[in-house]
């Protein structure tokens, strides 16, 4: 399962205020974890996907227009 990106369901929309946030506040946000830890350790474990390729970096900056995957669910950054 890691490493290897699986088409799942068609992504949700998740609007954001600004132009970027964060990959750990967009999990958050899109309700796709818990909690900050738990976007830590799943980054970190390589099981969160942008845009169909394995992000390890929790700061990353997401804009509208990619698309977030993890646990075979997807949400698409839009900007709000």
């Amino acid at each position: 399962m890691a490493g290897v990106a699986h088409p799942s369901a068609e992504p949700f929309d998740v609007a954001i205020r600004d132009e970027t946030i964060r990959l750990g506040q967009f999990l958050k946000l899109a309700n796709l974890i818990d909690s900050g830890a738990d976007a830590k350790t799943v980054i970190a474990d390589g099981a969160v996907t942008v845009n169909g390729e394995p992000e390890q970096r929790r700061g990353r900056q997401l804009r509208a227009g990619d698309v977030v995957e993890f646990s075979g669910r997807a949400a698409r950054v839009t900007a709000g």
